[in-house]
């Protein structure tokens, strides 16, 4: 995120897209409500009428993967209308005539035609954003134009064009001035506790700790000197969709899971059970046996969060302390340790020399020191100043009071680069045998792979099975009532639950959530076409067709 949580309640317009908010992120919702009762507009771009339609002004509900059509037809509009920001395009920004050349393809005639969405409103749309226009009352800032501050999630990123998503909110921020500002800018909702501390310490498969590409030889042969090690690799890893395709052609014969569940969380479920089965060696390390574990040659037990020291890292780049409330049960321990004793193990049997302390630590403390002398963007935290509120990085020095909102005078690169992005369209798009779009998702009660949600008693009598939404029209076709069972059927395979009719989702599109083992989602997505860039699969459409089970029986 470019900006701060405790912005929201002060803006002025909330541009809300891919991100079903008060399901997935819930306390950052009450903040968009509170918005919207000060009088901010609130704008929703989704293929689903999500919760927080109830508080939008304005909701453009596009046909799944069209939605960047819209984005581009807005700033088509704001340039011809002439409602950027020239000043700050001029001062801060290069590449805007390519970009103009792009977006003037794009017009709001044409977005409607492909999103459904009226012409109207996509200009509506524009104007607000452009301007941080307020529904009533006035602004706190007094500044020229209204803040406006674009959010969003995992509905713009898991998409075979998601990088290109992302620029594309990244162009339309830049375009109208609305970054660097208070309650302004492109903020991600990161879509795991801890996942944005995860890939600030290089749990990615490009860069080293801070972001430090691995491609770099200057940064690499720093951090290798700092490590103690003579060299780092430079080649840019495997991501798990590929590691998976990798395991299916026997370039990878073990594997190391933690704390993820590919079974349940990975595109094309019935490939990846056979890729880990197939594999000579599966290590699990987690907190509950899930569904990969079952398919594991050793498990290893791990303490949780509540039993645990160290950081977390959350959405708004803020570095937390956390503290055991709980002994860890049993014989888990802490990730850190087991992994320092696996590593240590293997230097010894590889015959890697090292200090007798080199994989020895008393505390998590020591592992974030070592962390912030080779993460620049960590170089000045250490757990002492994170006492309390923590610190938001970057936080270069010790005198450094972290960093609220980035891009303030400049960009991380000197000046802010438009993208010219051109529309692409879902990779798989239907047909007669299979007419609907599948999207995937989360209900407000369960969490992920239901790993842990799933285990909680409470959380399993409010929602304890799975189902899918289907609109009256979709669900009349086939003959199946709610709360009838139904099958989904895609190109990977089938999955049986129940149908709940919901008025939610328009004709031609279902939602099945991915918590459920027994009726997996990912069994239905597909792994062909990834993002060229950040290689993440197109989880949110899939093409499907609805089955009645009963209506089979009946005609047999």
């Amino acid at each position: 995120m470019t900006n701060s949580i405790h912005e929201i309640r002060d803006g002025d317009c909330i541009f809300i897209t891919g991100s079903n908010t008060a399901v997935s992120h819930p306390v950052i919702s009450y903040e968009v409500v509170r918005a919207a009762k000060r009088g901010a507009n609130v704008i929703i771009v989704d293929p689903r009428r999500i919760p927080l339609v109830e508080n939008a002004t304005l909701f453009l509900q596009v046909k799944p993967g069209t939605d960047i059509y819209v984005f581009l037809a807005i700033m088509h509009i704001i340039i011809r209308e002439g409602w950027l920001d020239e000043a700050f395009i001029a001062e801060r920004t290069e590449g805007f005539e390519e970009l103009a050349a792009i977006v003037a393809e794009y017009s709001p005639e044409h977005a409607s035609l492909k999103s459904g969405v009226p012409m109207e409103q996509i200009e509506e749309a524009a104007r607000i954003y452009a301007f941080g226009e307020r529904v009533s009352g006035q602004s706190i800032y007094e500044s020229e134009r209204g803040h406006s501050a674009i959010f969003y999630a995992m509905g713009i990123t898991q998409r075979s064009n998601g990088t290109d998503m992302v620029k594309t909110l990244a162009n339309l921020a830049m375009l109208c001035g609305q970054i660097g500002k208070p309650s302004t800018g492109v903020n991600p909702l990161r879509g795991q506790a801890n996942v944005q501390g995860a890939c600030d310490m290089g749990g990615l498969v490009n860069v080293y700790p801070g972001y430090q590409q691995v491609t770099d030889d200057e940064k690499r042969n720093k951090i290798a000197k700092k490590w103690q090690v003579d060299s780092l690799p430079g080649e840019v890893g495997l991501t798990i969709v590929e590691a998976m395709h990798a395991i299916g052609d026997g370039r990878i014969k073990a594997q190391y899971v933690m704390g993820e569940n590919p079974m349940m969380s990975d595109p094309d479920t019935t490939q990846v059970e056979k890729a880990l089965r197939s594999l000579d060696f599966l290590l699990v390390q987690d907190i509950f046996p899930s569904e990969t574990a079952l398919l594991a040659h050793v498990i290893l037990p791990a303490a949780s969060s509540l039993e645990k020291d160290g950081t977390f890292t959350n959405t708004e780049r803020r570095v937390q302390l956390i503290h055991p409330v709980l002994p860890a049960p049993g014989e888990a321990r802490d990730d850190w340790q087991i992994t320092a004793e696996i590593a240590a193990r293997f230097d010894e049997k590889m015959g890697v020399a090292r200090e007798a302390d080199y994989w020895v630590y008393d505390a998590p403390a020591e592992i974030f020191a070592e962390s912030t002398a080779v993460a620049p963007i960590y170089g000045g935290m250490s757990h002492e100043r994170l006492r309390g509120e923590g610190l938001q990085w970057p936080c270069p020095d010790g005198e450094h009071p972290g960093t609220p909102i980035l891009h303030v005078d400049k960009f991380a690169r000197g000046l802010g680069k438009f993208s010219p992005v051109r529309a692409n369209d879902p990779a798989e798009q239907t047909d007669e045998e299979y007419p609907l779009i599948l999207t995937t998702g989360r209900v407000l009660y369960h969490y992920h792979s239901g790993t842990m949600t799933r285990r909680s008693g409470p959380l399993a009598w409010r929602e304890p099975r799975g189902y899918v939404e289907v609109n009256g029209a979709d669900a009349a076709a086939i003959g199946v009532a709610d709360n009838h069972a139904v099958v989904i059927k895609s190109r990977r395979g089938s999955v049986r639950t129940r149908l709940k009719i919901s008025e939610e989702v328009p004709p031609g599109t279902i939602f099945l959530a991915f918590h459920w083992r027994e009726a997996p989602a990912n069994r239905l997505t597909h792994d062909f076409a990834l993002d060229p860039i950040a290689k993440i699969p197109e989880y949110k459409i899939s093409a499907v067709r609805l089955e009645n089970p009963r209506a089979k029986r009946v005609k047999g």
